[in-house]
């Protein structure tokens, strides 16, 4: 150590020494005597292979493995997602505070050229799964999964601690004004700017394979979309999980979430009955219709950027889901609810 202090100072303040792949003892060593302060200091990473491991989660930014009966581990897609992995980590720690019951990452690692979190989940299982295997558990499952879906909801976030999902969307109809119809993307910005901001806590990503039973007690898992926001939001992005993304080929449905896609469709409508209290179909199919407004931005975006429009599977997708927001723009005059 008075070594590396004379290094630092021969090389002087215009120059950096950084110490790079230190073992994870020998950073806690460094960080005890406030070299860390100093200094930055980057630890050694182990390497875990996720070849042949069961993938129980798929997000826009990463994949989720179960690479042994209690571990799970989040593989990042961005080779440099570390800042990434200390978002989620932090936001994650957030939730956990506020008594939403989450898996906590305990390590960083590496898995090939890009990066992994590592959670601990005992005898966890996706309800995914659990509907999968065992379908006269909906009921059940249904209970569970809408008593968290109410707890995240009725949660208040500071302003500034997560991201707001209204100035979010907001960028996605922004990024639509060229490939909408002037009138239609006038009205888009209309009932965006309606939307009253909420500082509700909302998952962004909420499905029944984000969603584990862990002996007995339900842990939600892949914390990167969490966000403060009104409910629709959330209505929004569990619409195109469990239905949406499927709308023109079911298979992507069942692929995605490891549910046929008639299951899949029947526990969202019986979920949005639950969370709204409330067998009137007509009432229902309103919210849900709000939702699929905000959902069909999501993916008209997200396939302009993904596949392109010179694409034609790109172009058959993307008119597809601009006819189905057209048509819900002319009936809707709020996305309140």
């Amino acid at each position: 150590m008075r070594v590396l202090l004379l290094v630092c100072k021969k090389v002087g303040e215009d120059k950096k020494v950084t110490i790079r792949n230190a073992k994870p003892e020998v950073r806690e060593v460094f960080e005890m005597t406030g070299f860390t302060e100093m200094l930055p200091i980057e630890k050694a990473f182990r390497k875990l292979s996720v070849e042949g491991c069961e993938v129980i989660g798929h997000g826009s930014n990463g994949i989720v493995y179960r690479i042994d009966p209690d571990t799970i581990i989040k593989v990042y897609k961005n080779k440099d997602s570390l800042p990434d992995i200390k978002r989620e980590t932090d936001l994650a720690h957030k939730a956990l505070i506020m008594g939403i019951p989450t898996a906590i990452p305990y390590d960083v690692v590496k898995v090939g050229d890009t990066f992994g979190s590592v959670f601990e989940l005992l005898n966890a299982t996706s309800f995914s799964k659990i509907l999968n295997a065992v379908p006269s558990r909906m009921d059940e499952c249904l209970t569970m999964y809408v008593d968290l879906l109410k707890k995240i909801h009725a949660t208040h976030i500071k302003p500034g601690d997560m991201p707001d999902m209204k100035a979010v969307s907001s960028k996605w109809i922004l990024f639509l004004k060229d490939y909408l119809e002037p009138s239609k993307y006038e009205k888009l910005v209309r009932l965006m700017d309606t939307i009253p901001s909420k500082d509700t806590m909302i998952h962004g990503d909420y499905h029944t394979k984000n969603v584990m039973l862990q002996n007995g007690e339900v842990l939600l898992i892949d914390m990167d979309t969490l966000a403060m926001g009104h409910p629709v939001f959330e209505i929004a992005s569990m619409y195109l999980a469990f239905v949406g993304f499927g709308e023109m080929d079911h298979s992507r449905v069942t692929e995605f979430m490891g549910l046929p896609f008639d299951l899949a469709e029947e526990f969202f409508n019986k979920g949005m009955a639950l969370y709204l209290g409330t067998d009137d179909k007509k009432k229902i199919q309103n919210v849900i219709d709000k939702g699929r407004i905000i959902g069909y931005v999501k993916i008209i975006r997200r396939t302009i950027r993904r596949i392109g429009l010179d694409n034609a599977e790109g172009k058959k997708m993307v008119d597809f889901f601009t006819g189905e927001l057209y048509s819900l723009l002319d009936k809707t005059d709020t996305l309140n609810f």
